[in-house]
């Protein structure tokens, strides 16, 4: 598109861009297997599942299944069955939902001329909730909660996760063998890692129990013993499995695919792409960009832009409303300090950036002085991890409500010429 004379509003169809680029309807047809003979069961889990059921049974016709999705994301399928639970921390529905799949496995008693196709995306992990014995729906809870306000990457949450969960890393994928199994996944990883997408179902673990308990403690996670205990009875089904031999993995959409698709949109940009799988502290990768912009603001020619994605954390220090996008564009916008050229857009492609149900947030020139005129502080918001509550008070928030797909956080950044 042409630059437009309102950067939000342009880096605003930049992000729609990147989120349509990864809709499952326009991915997925292109790596279905033919459809096969014989018996056929669905399953999988993530933000995007419903909408990849959706789009299989376009091609398909209607399927027996079976998808578990976030709260608000689920889609009217003609054969497969939808059902909803919670995210990011799992609830009882999710636990429910998750020993119903797998007692729907057992129960067909698959052979090696079934085929089942799990679709899976970012969130299963939070929805994929079937403790290990010994541990109580509370105890994942709890550790849930834990992980995510300690700001450790999400490969080493998911790690843990693996370890006391009775289907994830490679242990659903154990429940469907000795039947074909074809994996289609859409990553929110950075790396775009198979065994990290919603902590790996169907996909072999190389992580130990003693990787899972060297990170709580790198990250002073304190848990009960017996949950101690479970972690060191973990069981992982390695990736060279044998009861894996019949399973396909295939990465259907992915954050760089998305980051092209906004690049290519800003037809009058100069556009630079840092990265599709940046990680560390959502402040700390804006002060770093913040800085990149100012030096280049006194060169640029013509816009400038700068988009990066992967996933940021937060370590949280207070009792605010922020995800790491908002987060983001906050630091930014404090460390830009109300820079003329420099306009900030962050927002998790899934539409809910933390818990909350905004996406992430803009920030421009006249942030500061928005927030000024309103009474609310940059640093005070920083302070206690209030990065919703500051942009809701001055008109920045970016709300797209359930996209229905998920390939992590989108950044941009630009610089107009002076």
């Amino acid at each position: 598109m042409p630059f437009t004379d309102d950067p939000r509003q342009f880096l605003t169809a930049l992000f729609k861009a990147a989120v349509a680029q990864a809709d499952p309807m326009k991915v997925l047809a292109d790596h279905l297997p033919q459809k096969p003979e014989g018996r056929l069961f669905v399953i999988g889990a993530g933000k995007a599942s419903a909408r990849m059921a959706e789009a299989l049974e376009v091609h398909y016709g209607p399927c027996d299944g079976y998808i578990i999705t976030r709260y608000g994301y689920a889609r009217e399928c003609r054969g497969i069955e939808i059902v909803e639970a919670a995210h990011p921390v799992p609830d009882a529905a999710g636990e429910a939902a998750t020993r119903e799949m797998l007692a729907r496995l057992e129960a067909l008693a698959l052979g090696p001329n079934d085929t089942v196709i799990a679709l899976v995306s970012g969130g299963g992990s939070s929805l994929l909730c079937a403790p290990v014995a010994g541990i109580s729906l509370a105890d994942k809870q709890a550790l849930n909660a834990a992980l995510l306000a300690s700001g450790a990457p999400i490969s080493q949450m998911n790690a843990v996760r693996k370890h006391l969960s009775a289907i994830k890393g490679g242990k659903l994928a154990v429940a469907c063998a000795p039947a074909r199994l074809f994996t289609l996944m859409i990553s929110d990883v950075p790396g775009d890692d198979p065994s990290m997408i919603a902590s790996g179902p169907t996909v072999g673990d190389a992580t130990t129990p003693q990787d899972a308990i060297r990170i709580l403690k790198d990250w002073n996670i304190d848990v009960p013993a017996h949950v101690l205990a479970a972690l060191g009875r973990s069981a992982p089904v390695l990736p060279t499995d044998p009861r894996l031999a019949q399973a396909v993995t295939k990465i259907i959409a992915a954050p760089s695919q998305s980051l092209e698709a906004a690049a290519a949109l800003a037809v009058a940009c100069d556009v630079r792409i840092l990265g599709d799988d940046l990680e560390g502290e959502a402040r700390e990768l804006a002060v770093l960009h913040a800085g990149m912009a100012r030096e280049l603001a006194g060169s640029v020619t013509r816009p400038t832009l700068l988009l990066s994605g992967g996933e940021c954390t937060v370590t949280r220090r207070g009792d605010g409303r922020g995800g790491p996008n908002a987060e983001y564009v906050l630091a930014a916008v404090d460390a830009l300090a109300g820079h003329g050229q420099i306009h900030v857009l962050a927002g998790d492609t899934d539409g809910v950036d933390g818990i909350e149900e905004v996406a992430g947030a803009y920030g421009g020139p006249r942030s500061l002085e928005t927030a000024k005129a309103q009474g609310v502080s940059v640093q005070a918001a920083l302070d206690t991890n209030d990065a919703h509550g500051f942009f809701a008070s001055i008109g920045g928030q970016i709300v797209t409500g359930p996209t229905l797909t998920n390939v992590n956080d989108f950044r941009a950044v630009l610089i107009l010429p002076a």
